[in-house]
């Protein structure tokens, strides 16, 4: 399939004067839901007749789920409930996007709605006040699959100059990497910072700090941008924990936490705790922080390429070889967070976090 004659005729400077018509008083509402794969995002348009300042004062929707690989044909509609509102970069003016939850017939949470197990965990701690900060890292490609500006059928030089790199052959696709920051910052999205990664082509952007279900919202609601932004660039965003096999670093999405208790004065004792109760459930954690239950995360975490084994708990100050690092500053300090370096770049947020606080907080 190819947009060539589309671009040929239209062009951006085509499309932008249908997108600067006046809208008659409507506002555009894109509804955002996480598909059946529980690594994509599907999204659709509602026409709305004001200007929605909270997601409850919109409707739920519904879609085919049979096409989405959530239901099937016979029984074919889920239901599409907002519970997060941002403004529309794309659109721009008060078009909103709506991130939602997906519910069976019954209203039940479809298999790839987690955010509902996540906000009742969530809601038990809240008086802790878990803070979260996501690291999502993600690999720019071409629409052949091989990474962007790679000489095709061959390799780069190797790793050392890519990451946070500057200059022509050290980095690809900034352009990118800043529009998706500008959309986040317009669109309300909770964005940290970004940078380069180690392998060239692969970049990172941090969501945080947010505190409890937040997290979850902001990443995916972010995940979804830099999809549509890529869209128009006519390149892919993978989140494939290990995009090419060999001698070059996988994607993560590591996990920073922490609770008011490890925050304060003195919070370190409360810090190690955590890490203790996290070294008995090894096993389950691997289990959630990736949707195919560890099976993609395994080729990432092999203990080399700054990562952890897989069938190994760790954890240390500083050492990004382990489970868990501890940054130094937090050590000094006797006080902060903690890092887990073991979820994937194609975890679900809502999952990860509703393990570390099923584990630390409960």
């Amino acid at each position: 399939m190819t947009s060539t004659g589309v671009h040929t005729i239209l062009g951006q400077s085509g499309l932008k004067r249908f997108a600067e018509l006046d809208q008659n008083n409507k506002v555009q509402v894109m509804y955002v839901w996480i598909d059946g794969s529980g690594e994509h995002c599907r999204c659709k348009t509602k026409t709305v007749d004001f200007e929605p300042t909270e997601a409850s004062q919109l409707p739920v929707w519904n879609f085919d789920g049979s096409s989405t690989g959530q239901a099937v044909g016979k029984n074919s509609d889920v239901f599409i409930k907002p519970v997060a509102l941002f403004r529309d970069p794309l659109r721009g003016g008060k078009n909103k996007l709506v991130l939602c939850e997906a519910f069976n017939y019954e209203m039940k949470p479809v298999a790839t709605n987690k955010r509902a197990t996540c906000m009742a965990a969530m809601e038990k701690c809240k008086d802790q006040k878990p803070w979260f900060g996501i690291e999502q890292e993600y690999t720019l490609l071409d629409l052949d699959g091989y990474p962007l500006g790679w000489p095709k059928g061959g390799f780069p030089q190797p790793q050392g100059p890519y990451y946070c790199g500057v200059g022509g052959g050290r980095v690809v696709g900034r352009e990118v990497v800043e529009a998706h920051y500008r959309a986040c910052l317009y669109a309300g999205i909770k964005i940290a910072g970004t940078n380069a990664e180690v392998m060239p082509a692969q970049w990172e952007f941090q969501i945080g700090p947010c505190e409890g279900i937040e997290e979850g919202d902001h990443l995916w609601m972010a995940r979804f941008l830099l999809a549509r932004i890529c869209e128009e660039a006519g390149i892919i965003a993978s989140l494939d924990p290990k995009p090419i096999p060999g001698d070059w670093n996988g994607a993560g999405a590591h996990c920073n936490f922490s609770t008011e208790c490890m925050r304060q004065e003195n919070g370190l004792p409360a810090i190690e705790e955590a890490v203790d109760k996290l070294s008995k459930r090894h096993d389950y954690h691997i289990r959630m922080y990736d949707p195919n239950e560890g099976r993609d995360n395994e080729r990432r975490l092999t203990g080399a390429h700054e990562t952890s084994d897989i069938h190994t708990f760790s954890a240390g100050v500083a050492n990004r070889g382990c489970s868990i690092r501890i940054p130094r500053q937090c050590s000094a300090d006797k006080k902060g967070y903690l890092e887990d370096r073991r979820p994937s770049s194609n975890c679900d947020p809502y999952s990860v976090t509703e393990a570390m606080i099923t584990t630390c907080c409960f």
